[in-house]
């Protein structure tokens, strides 16, 4: 089994209080694919300019990530630059350059057309159109962000109503509802077709709606936040590469995968870029899960 992912590959500039690094690779496909790597095969597909470094190309091939779906054309790879406060959360963006990205018109390969798919955050054009693409994934998740909630909201419900797991935060699913609770937000989210709804809730961690049911797991705690760019997009690969890994959608392993999702998500904060996953030692995926476990079990009262 695969996962496709169709999104964006960035060269990122990045400043936090305590410090500031230029042009790291950076991108919503790129953090996705990194993090489900480790739990399952990946086939990316974005677009880069003739400016991108091919050093950056062996950071997916070392993790056997298939790139053959990245295409190099003429003109810059998409730029942004941001700079966060001293709470680490929502960034200022200070510059944004689209590049080629700017008229990114994504190819499926018949060899992904029954992988599962994720869209990342990009134009709901674009993700319904791969889609179309795709005929019949084995299963289609989605992101999205309050500018195309705000700006292309017809669309998106279009291709929301073709997908199976819709993945966003708490602000966007009040944004796309109009409903303050989440609770409400995940009634009306869960008729528009998705069948698992997975609120992100940053340093608080994430909530899954499926079936009637919700389960909540806090983040993983952890002693120094260094560079939150990417995280939500580790939070999908690790949630949706462990599904992939399992091929079990029962409630129970949608938890684990919940899980799996913080995990991926804690690594991916704790460098700039995606350099902590680069250094990801055997064991330490396997380790966390255990402590998080430890950290969120108990027993049942007795009678």
């Amino acid at each position: 089994m695969a996962i496709t992912v169709i999104g964006s590959i960035a060269i990122d500039n990045i400043e936090t209080p305590f410090d500031k690094t230029g042009d790291i690779l950076g991108g919503s496909a790129t953090y996705f694919s990194l993090a489900a790597s480790f739990l399952t095969d990946v086939r990316i597909i974005g677009t880069v300019g003739n400016d991108f470094d091919r050093k950056h190309l062996s950071v997916f091939k070392d993790r056997s990530i298939d790139v053959k779906g990245i295409k190099t054309e003429e003109g810059k790879t998409f730029r942004w630059k941001g700079r966060y406060g001293y709470d680490m959360s929502d960034p200022e963006t200070l510059m944004t350059e689209l590049g080629v990205f700017s008229s990114f018109k994504p190819a499926i390969p018949h060899g992904s057309k029954n992988d599962m798919l994720f869209l990342a955050n990009i134009d709901p054009d674009i993700q319904f159109d791969a889609l179309k693409q795709m005929g019949a994934p084995r299963l289609a998740a989605l992101d999205t962000m309050n500018f195309w909630i705000e700006g292309k909201k017809e669309k998106l419900m279009k291709v929301l109503g073709l997908t199976d797991i819709f993945i966003i935060n708490e602000s966007e699913a009040r944004l796309l509802t109009g409903e303050s609770s989440i609770f409400s937000c995940a009634k009306t989210i869960l008729k528009s077709g998705a069948k698992i709804l997975i609120l992100k809730r940053g340093a608080y961690g994430a909530t899954m709606f499926f079936e009637n049911k919700f389960f909540m797991v806090p983040a993983y705690p952890l002693e120094n936040v260094i560079d939150p760019t990417g995280a939500g997009d580790s939070f999908a690969g690790g949630f949706l590469g462990y599904i992939d890994n399992t091929g079990d959608m029962t409630f129970d392993n949608l938890k684990k995968a919940l899980v799996f999702g913080n995990i991926m998500a804690s690594f991916a904060v704790e460098g700039f870029s995606v350099n902590r996953f680069l250094s990801i030692k055997g064991g330490e995926i396997k380790g966390r899960f255990k402590k998080f476990r430890e950290m969120t079990y108990f027993e049942e009262l007795s009678e």
